[in-house]
């Protein structure tokens, strides 16, 4: 481990080891608790039945919850590509923060510090396609907003952890908001190639367009598919 860390493990995995080759994705998550002391304890408490591997507090340092070879109960009813059920496949990050429901801020330097170090030994060690880097929203989006539009995906992608498209925000901003006519299904199609699942394709739209947002258009998160959000997701796919 690079980084200094506290052990707290949490009694939420499975007992029995996976091999490393079955580890293929990140996911982060923020705790969405009052307190970073509400967080720990429902991390750690067998009624919860949740439990990430680390959690990154307000201060940066790292708690261990749970070893990466075992199996955390993180993602919880999740899809990805072909990959349902993510727990088994991934190491789930849960970074410190009240999240929406008790009044999301921005994550502290501090924090965003430790999470690079952390994922960049992480994915070197279980040799983690930068595409498989996720948030909670892009798996479970009709449950979940976490990490949320304040989370730095962008910046995170400059330092080769996830990615990000490449086009200019200057055109993206003359974009934003403007109406598309009959495009809904060649959106669909770019998430889907993207990697979101299709199973989503018959349910809420508009939680799945905001789970989209919240990682790539974090400036409107607004379920409603527009210019900006279209050459985004054609770009991406």
């Amino acid at each position: 481990m690079p980084l200094k860390n506290n052990i707290n493990y949490s009694p939420n995995f499975y007992r029995k080891k996976r091999p490393k080759k079955d580890i293929k994705f990140l996911i982060f998550h923020y705790t969405g608790t009052k307190s970073e002391k509400k967080a720990v304890k429902r991390l750690t408490n067998i009624q919860s039945e949740v439990a990430s591997h680390y959690l990154i507090k307000e201060n940066g340092r790292i708690v261990v919850f749970v070893p990466d070879l075992y199996i955390a109960w993180h993602a919880g009813i999740s899809a990805w590509k072909k990959y349902n059920f993510l727990n088994k496949n991934s190491i789930g990050i849960e970074i410190s923060n009240p999240g929406h429901q008790f009044g999301y801020k921005k994550f502290s330097s501090k924090q965003i510090n430790s999470l690079i170090k952390l994922s960049k030994f992480l994915i070197k060690k279980y040799k983690i396609n930068k595409k498989n880097i996720l948030g909670h929203s892009d798996v479970a989006p009709l449950r979940k907003k976490d990490p949320g539009e304040k989370f730095p995906w962008e910046y995170l992608a400059k330092k080769n952890i996830g990615y990000w498209h490449n086009l200019s925000k200057k055109k993206l901003n003359k974009l934003r908001n403007k109406k598309c006519n009959k495009t809904k299904n060649k959106f669909y199609t770019y998430l889907f190639k993207i990697g979101y699942s299709k199973k989503y394709k018959n349910t809420n739209h508009r939680n799945v367009i905001k789970a989209f947002q919240r990682r790539f258009r974090p400036q409107l998160v607004n379920g409603i598919i527009d210019q900006e959000c279209l050459l985004i997701g054609k770009n991406l796919a």
